[in-house]
């Protein structure tokens, strides 16, 4: 995914050199496979490689659209505040510094990356 959010920590490597997992991460995969077991999330979260193809600023989002007809997704960025996104569908975790409080002594340890639309993109 993108640099979502303009923050400097944030940058990530565009996609053509982003290194895919591999052999060498068996074991931080099967620690993660570990901790979603754990918590009864196998079936609901998984890993994404994170990357930029293009800049996204802090007032906007990815949103995912479909076409079941086609057999297609395609992405948009859009401005959040004016956005018919359904729900997030992608997180990356931020540093503890960037945790954003959600509730009184609260914080996320996370920003959402996509937002995801339930309609066809002709409903659109």
């Amino acid at each position: 995914m993108p640099t979502q959010t303009s923050r400097a920590s944030h940058n990530l490597p565009r996609f053509e050199d982003a290194e895919p997992l591999g052999p060498q991460d068996a074991e931080f995969a099967r620690d993660i496979k570990a901790v979603l077991k754990k918590h009864g999330n196998l079936d609901r979260f998984g890993l994404v490689l994170l990357h930029d193809h293009f800049s996204v600023d802090g007032d906007e989002v990815l949103v995912e659209t479909n076409d079941p007809q086609a057999r297609t997704l395609h992405v948009e960025v859009e401005k959040k505040g004016e956005t018919k996104h359904a729900q997030p569908s992608q997180w990356r975790f931020v540093t503890d510094s960037e945790e954003t409080p959600t509730a009184p002594n609260d914080s996320t340890p996370y920003e959402v990356l996509m937002l995801c639309l339930t309609l066809a993109c002709e409903d659109r």
